[in-house]
């Protein structure tokens, strides 16, 4: 039998009219019309099928065919000469536009793309980014049915539709009509029919032309349906496309004003590809997103047209059951009777997701929302994501990163996941320098993320989830390279250079050492000397070393020798010390709050400088140790909290450093503070030295719980406060004590609720100083001993052997 032939063929010309093609106008991923645009071919037997996107994927089309290639994809379409320039047209199993291909491939028909070239649409969107947008939905984009009307129109065709037929809800209108359609045998064009009639009815009322936009798609969808009529002879062509284009396809222009509405278009060179989509972007409606709210649900329609309540409902039972909720059969044939009761006392044909969701919440969920929302999430939406064969075009870098991911065993999920990385093992060593590697390139697969076990330099952990716009991000970071090592060290080189801060620079290298990137690490080693001997900013040298001093920490796991970094290192430190003092003096509270997070990143950058290169070793640009850095860095500390002139926020900081690192005995430590808390210092100043010293959460706390000497200047200062001062340091002592944990706070207002002789009594000082006992307890150290000795691995026998001097070693340490 001949295509278009026999009782099928008579049905589709006495449809579509002599001489006319087959217009099938759809919604775009709506399993109804994939189901109904199968059976309209299929009874049809067109000889080319066209479709709506851009004609340069032309070429694509077989690779649908490949058992390798597994919906949701997209076509991407990005500018040559700005590969960050994109579309996406988005398909899934579901999608009439997919179904379609794969009938014309089945059936060895010639498939097209008849939409506006993507050289056309990208060059638009180039001259439109200063500009309002064009009328319609972005390119590849919106639901197909009503995409093109007027900004200036405010009736929603769908809406319109709806009202018209006496319901509220435009979308559940349209799924009744068309999505929950059963298979039906009478007349397979009758939907195609009556939905043609209703676009043509609401072009004529609410505007024939959906604006600039769509007036030039439509044009150039007419010359291609001519030009394929006149191939293949008329009534011989079906045309799969948004509904609202089909009243503009049917009706008869001149070819040469098609022609003229064409002429002058800009355009660009483009290169075109399938990529892998997932149902989670499906479901965003802005950017690259369909928008579409239930693509899970929709892709079991489509793979389930016989018994689909009972059939989803079956699949929730069996998630909810992994979830450890008692979900029994009884339960699910309770909710199928549920969803069908509802739909028939809404008047539905079918139960919708509505009525399904209605149905799993009262009967499945107890009514609680907490098990919908999980439902909803693996499910209605899911974590599918599709697959592209390696014979699908795509740029060199996207080969190399390929053949990583392979080799690396790091497959690209839609989901997200944790990663932990051993990096003593050759395998996880690689996979962190590629994550890190395309963190550089702009290509953010994975994002760092606290370890939930060892915290050592060895150890990364990584929260990994793939984005279909990641492949944007391969294509624009092509431009740096073939390889991805390559590319990101290009890339390194060029970000060092154009580098605004010293603080950049020092990041920079930080990520290259990560990375692995030694041939990008001589230019931003060369690029952060000459910042560093041209900034005299005291705060960005501050901000830069902390960086730079991580950095010397991956030299040991990572086999990276790290000596010039050293080097800049102890070179940034030694101008740090110079500058800070006076660099602290007549600053506002904001600029002393910052130079205070200073002093305290290059307290801790100090201590980690001397432990990662050691004591005995030299710069290379200094002829003194490393450890004499320490000396001058506490000699820094003790100018910064004695001097008047400095902020009181730093002075308070300095002198709790100087405490905690054993540099001055508690007793000097409260001379410090008690000068700063005498009645000559404003309260407000007092109040930001207090801040200083004790404003670091848990730790300040447990100092004032432990030490009755300087709780109690810190509660006899406070009661000194005048009311009108009292009201102007309040907000900063709040901030101060409310970062106290909750049982902290508690202890310290136990403490001064009980006064100074009791609070002695309670904290073990009878006598010296206060706070403390002046003999040792070797009953209370003898007995946490035994776990000190577990602590340090003295178990068994070693338990047993433990010296009397091992032992007295570690009452002392305890206590």
């Amino acid at each position: 039998m001949e295509p278009g032939s026999g009782a099928a063929g008579e049905r589709a010309g006495e449809r579509s009219g002599p001489g006319e093609a087959l217009l099938l106008g759809v919604r775009h991923h709506g399993p109804g019309s994939a189901r109904a645009v199968r059976r309209a071919l299929d009874a049809a037997r067109p000889r080319t099928v066209l479709i709506e996107g851009p004609p340069e994927a032309d070429e694509l089309i077989p690779l649908a065919a490949d058992e390798n290639l597994r919906p949701p994809v997209a076509l991407l379409a990005h500018a040559v000469d700005e590969p960050g320039r994109s579309a996406f047209w988005p398909m899934a199993e579901f999608s009439p536009e997919w179904v379609a291909i794969r009938w014309a491939l089945e059936h060895g028909v010639p498939a097209r793309f008849i939409d506006l070239p993507a050289a056309h649409t990208l060059a638009w969107q180039r001259e439109t980014d200063e500009h309002p947008e064009p009328p319609g939905p972005p390119p590849g984009d919106g639901p197909g049915v009503g995409a093109g009307l007027r900004d200036d129109l405010r009736v929603d065709p769908l809406a319109t539709l709806a009202e018209a037929a006496g319901h509220d809800d435009p979308e559940r209108w349209w799924e009744d009509v068309v999505e929950h359609r059963g298979p039906g045998r009478r007349d397979p064009f009758a939907p195609f029919t009556a939905i043609e009639e209703a676009m043509t009815a609401l072009r004529e009322t609410y505007g024939a032309e959906g604006g600039e936009w769509d007036a030039v798609r439509e044009a150039y969808m007419r010359l291609q349906l001519r030009a394929a009529q006149r191939e293949f002879g008329d009534g011989a062509v079906a045309v799969v496309c948004g509904a609202w284009h089909v009243p503009a396809l049917r009706r008869r222009t001149a070819l040469t004003a098609d022609r003229a509405l064409l002429k002058g278009l800009p355009r660009t060179r483009t290169d075109l590809t399938w990529v892998p989509w997932t149902h989670r972007r499906l479901v965003r409606a802005g950017g690259y997103g369909a928008g579409i709210d239930s693509p899970g649900w929709y892709a079991h329609l489509l793979a389930s047209p016989d018994r689909p309540v009972e059939r989803w409902l079956t699949r929730v039972a069996g998630l909810l059951r992994e979830e450890d909720r008692v979900v029994s059969p009884a339960h699910v044939i309770e909710a199928v009777r549920l969803a069908e009761t509802l739909a028939a006392l809404r008047g539905r044909p079918l139960p919708g997701l509505s009525e399904t969701t209605d149905a799993m919440r009262a009967v499945l969920c107890e009514g609680s929302d907490v098990p919908l929302a999980l439902i909803r999430d693996r499910l209605v939406v899911g974590d599918d994501m599709g697959e592209v064969p390696a014979t699908a075009p795509a740029v060199p870098l996207q080969r190399d990163l390929d053949r990583l991911q392979r080799r690396l065993r790091l497959r690209p999920e839609a989901a997200e996941r944790e990663l932990e990385l051993d990096l003593r093992k050759e395998t996880d060593s690689e996979r962190s320098r590629l994550l890190h590697r395309l963190r550089l390139l702009g290509v953010r697969w994975g994002e760092p993320a606290v370890s939930r076990g060892s915290t050592g330099t060895f150890r990364e952990t990584w929260r990994l989830r793939w984005e279909p716009e990641l492949s944007v991000r391969v294509a624009e970071a092509g431009v740096w390279g073939t390889t991805v090592p390559a590319a990101a060290t290009a890339r390194a080189e060029a970000d060092a250079v154009a580098a605004r801060g010293l603080a950049e620079v020092t990041g920079l290298a930080e990520r290259c050492l990560l990375a692995g990137l030694p041939d990008a690490l001589p230019t931003v080693m060369q690029v952060l000397a000459d910042r560093a001997a041209l900034d005299t900013d005291v705060g960005h040298l501050a901000q830069a070393l902390p960086a730079l001093v991580r950095s010397l920490r991956y030299g040991d796991v990572r086999g990276t020798d790290t000596g010039a970094l050293a080097g800049v290192a102890a070179g940034l430190a030694e101008r740090i010390f110079v500058g800070l003092p006076p660099a602290c003096a007549a600053l506002d509270a904001d600029a002393a709050d910052e130079m205070r997070r200073h002093v305290d990143a290059v307290h801790g950058a100090v201590g980690l400088l001397e432990e990662a290169v050691g004591p005995e070793r030299g710069t290379g640009l200094h002829t003194r140790p490393h450890a004499r850095l320490r000396d001058g860095w506490r000699a820094v500390l003790r100018v910064l909290s004695g001097r008047d002139s400095v902020a009181a926020v730093v002075r308070g900081r300095a002198a709790r450093l100087l405490l905690d690192g054993g540099e001055v005995e508690r007793d000097e430590a409260a001379l410090l503070m008690g000068l700063a808390l005498s009645r000559g210092t404003p309260p407000a100043e007092a109040a930001a030295w207090i801040e200083g010293f004790v404003g670091d959460g848990a730790d300040g706390g447990l100092l004032l719980v432990h030490d009755e000497r300087l709780l109690g200047l810190v509660d006899g200062w406070l009661t000194g406060v005048s009311a009108e001062a009292f009201t102007d340091v309040l907000p900063l002592l709040r901030r101060t004590f409310s970062a106290y944990e909750t049982g902290v706070r508690r202890s310290l207002g136990e403490l001064v609720r009980r006064g100074p002789g009791e609070r002695s009594s309670v904290l073990g000082a009878d006598s010296g100083t206060a706070g403390f006992a002046d003999d040792l307890d070797a009953g209370r150290a003898d007995a946490v001993l035994p776990v000190v000795r577990l602590l340090l691995g003295l178990d068994g026998e070693q338990l047993n052997d433990t010296d009397t001097d091992t032992d007295d070693q570690l009452t002392t340490v305890t206590t």
